[in-house]
């Protein structure tokens, strides 16, 4: 079942549209990266999905409620953590997780059994003992992101989280994952895209319309084009000529260690390939596809739609 699903979701503002008929299904328990540029309209799309904006046209289900009717539903199942959110300093990581489980109406015994539960999670960085203290600097964020987004978990099977605007941090990364295992599941937006390539399950490009929505492997090797990569002992440069020879090459180029032969077909080319550089001499000491990382296909993308 899905946790998020969208249908023609769009939000105008005067003659500006900011989300223009976004349609999404986030299977329940995944990770899901929302990228695209400043102003693209992530932060419109999340405001909706919390049920904090109403979209000007579309549908959209969350949590197993409907936007509109079942806002209040969804206000209670999700959570959101922003870049600057803000806790009370003078109350320690226990009475700051305390006073937000209660704004969720949660009973004193749950409350508690919540904020337990999620002070006591293991996450790189985070000393022990800080439970009963004021935030250290370096754990603001460590307990901002507990407190803020999962102290109000729902009861039902449902369980979402909208998190928006993460920086990258360790701490962050590892508690993403323990939420998916939990079960919950993730709406992250950032700008770290080698963070969303390590955490995310499915990706959405986006620039005011959905661009490509797909798993980060399948997004690279779309983009990746047809070729295959080798990696020699020392300089590769003297290798060129013999692969240039090869009727099936188009381009070859080379630095430091790595040839990269750009060819139409690389799987039925790669063994006479390798078979030439191997007769040649050539000390070969791996071959991989051509591959690119998702930062690479994320700038094509969206710079195609500048």
């Amino acid at each position: 079942m899905d946790a998020i699903v969208t249908a023609g979701l769009k939000r105008v503002f005067g003659t500006y549209t900011a989300v223009d008929g976004l349609d999404l299904h986030i299977p329940t328990g995944s990770v899901f990266g929302f990228l695209g540029p400043n102003g693209a309209g992530k932060t419109t799309t999340v405001r909706m999905l919390a049920a904090l904006i109403a979209p000007t046209a579309g549908t959209a289900t969350i949590a197993g409620h409907t936007l509109g009717a079942g806002n209040e539903a969804i206000r209670r199942s999700v959570g959101i953590l922003t870049e600057t959110p803000g806790l009370y300093d003078n109350l320690n990581a226990w009475q700051n997780l305390t006073f937000f489980a209660r704004l969720y109406d949660l009973a004193d015994a749950q409350a508690s059994s919540q904020v337990e539960r999620y002070l006591r999670m293991p996450i790189s960085g985070s000393p022990r003992g800080q439970s009963r203290r004021v935030f250290p600097k370096g754990c603001a964020r460590n307990w901002r992101l507990r407190g803020r987004c999962c102290t109000n978990r729902p009861s039902s099977s449902w369980t979402s989280q909208l998190l928006a605007s993460i920086e990258a941090a360790r701490t962050v990364r590892d508690f993403v994952k323990q939420l998916r295992a939990d079960g919950r599941t993730i709406f992250l937006t950032t700008h770290n895209l080698a963070e969303a390539e390590e955490l995310c399950d499915l990706i959405g490009i986006f620039r005011t319309r959905l661009l490509r929505l797909d798993s980060p492997a399948s997004l690279r090797a779309e983009a990746t084009g047809h070729g295959t990569q080798v990696q020699v002992q020392g300089d590769a440069a003297p290798w060129e000529a013999t692969i240039r020879a090869l009727p099936f090459v188009d381009k070859v180029t080379s630095a430091d260690h790595t040839l990269t032969i750009v060819m139409a077909d690389p799987d039925q080319h790669n063994p006479a390939l390798i078979a030439a550089l191997a007769a040649a001499g050539a000390p070969i000491q791996y071959v991989q596809p051509m591959l690119q990382s998702l930062e690479d296909v994320y700038l094509k993308l969206v710079g195609h739609h500048e």
